[in-house]
């Protein structure tokens, strides 16, 4: 069996250092773990610029869809009303979560290569003031856009919305000051830019708002409220918690502030996005985002107009020297998707590149 390395936007390649620590097994009622789980919220908090005074942090079992339906199915309840700003197929997710749920909402779409504009929102919001709550992505992983979290963060607060953010693939992978924004739910998972393993997510919510979550759950295990109650007492979760992943986390978190915190990481991030755009583009490869709006997480890639080859093809040769890239998963376009978080450097990039040309070359 090969160990590839993920060139994705998540599940991504961890240390070994991470994966050792899931060799042990502990127990959840243990004080010692509990402990942990305290210790993991405290940093996130750090990690999002947020005062322990105004937010908190609830650690949730289950991948990031768990938990961005955990903040829109216990915040917006019954008598609110939620807008949708989508341009990918993650933000499209959100909708079929209100669906699901039985919520009111609105979903306003945007060209997956366009930012949601804010002037839009501004707009609706004004037109529709049944609307209470506005929720968006910030990476879309869809296309590897970043969205303009701060505009829109402006015209929602001005109107007094409550702001959900799904910062799944960019926490700790660029800087987000929460607070500053006013963003009262912001959502992630520990198996993204934190570098841990896939099993839990995790919601940074503002404390007043959180408040108000108390009886609105539609699902029992996903009752944003009801886990921080439990969670914020001694630690303990109140369903069986993912404890290898959870210690796997917790190395991660430590790594991150070893490696220089998130000025580091995202500085890392985006040298690998360059090199990796650059060298791409010298094969003939361009981008589906414009540079303005290229994250530094994921880069959506056209395949050349003379290409005589399938993705699978081109995946499979790539696989078989060492790394794993991604399908394109915009629907209108022949595209492909290379991340490059994780345990990726610049060697990698250069390796990927030579790995390409040998590719090319076969053809």
């Amino acid at each position: 069996m090969i160990n590839y390395k993920l060139l994705t936007p998540g599940p991504l390649t961890t240390s070994e250092t991470v994966k050792k620590e899931m060799m042990v097994d502990h127990c959840t009622w243990d004080n010692d773990y509990k402990q942990i789980t305290q210790k993991i919220r405290r940093e996130l908090l750090d990690l999002a610029h947020v005062s322990p005074e105004d937010y908190t942090a609830v650690l949730m079992q289950g991948s990031g869809t768990f938990g961005v339906e955990s903040a829109i199915t216990s915040s917006v309840g019954k008598d609110g009303k939620l807008l949708i700003l989508s341009n990918g197929a993650y933000g499209e997710r959100m909708a079929d979560i209100a669906e699901h749920a039985g919520l009111k909402y609105r979903i306003e779409k945007f060209p997956y290569y366009e930012v949601p504009d804010a002037a839009v929102v501004a707009k609706v919001l004004d037109e529709d003031p049944e609307i209470t709550h506005v929720s968006m992505v910030h990476s879309e992983t869809t296309s590897g856009i970043l969205n303009d979290i701060a505009s829109v963060a402006k015209v929602v607060k001005e109107r007094n919305k409550v702001y959900i953010v799904d910062a799944m693939s960019s926490f700790a992978g660029v800087e987000i000051p929460v607070q500053d924004l006013g963003i009262d739910f912001i959502i992630s998972s520990a198996n993204k830019c934190i570098q841990g393993v896939p099993g839990f997510t995790f919601i940074i919510c503002k404390k007043s708002e959180l408040m108000k979550c108390k009886g609105k759950a539609v699902s029992l295990s996903l009752d944003l409220y009801d886990q921080w109650k439990g969670m914020d007492g001694d630690g303990k979760w109140r369903f069986t918690s993912p404890t290898h992943v959870v210690l796997a986390f917790a190395k991660a978190m430590e790594e991150l502030k070893e490696e220089g915190g998130i000025p580091a990481r995202a500085k890392r991030y985006a040298d690998n996005n360059k090199l990796l755009i650059e060298e791409m583009g010298k094969l003939g490869y361009k981008t589906y985002i414009d540079a303005e709006h290229q994250g530094p997480i994921i880069t959506t890639f056209f395949y050349p107009e003379d290409a005589n080859y399938t993705f699978s093809e081109m995946y499979e040769f790539i696989k078989a020297r060492g790394y794993a890239i991604y399908p394109g998963k915009v629907t209108e376009a022949e595209t492909f998707r290379i991340g490059n978080i994780g345990e990726i450097y610049k060697e990698d990039i250069e390796k990927l590149i030579s790995i390409y040309k040998e590719f090319l070359a076969s053809k």
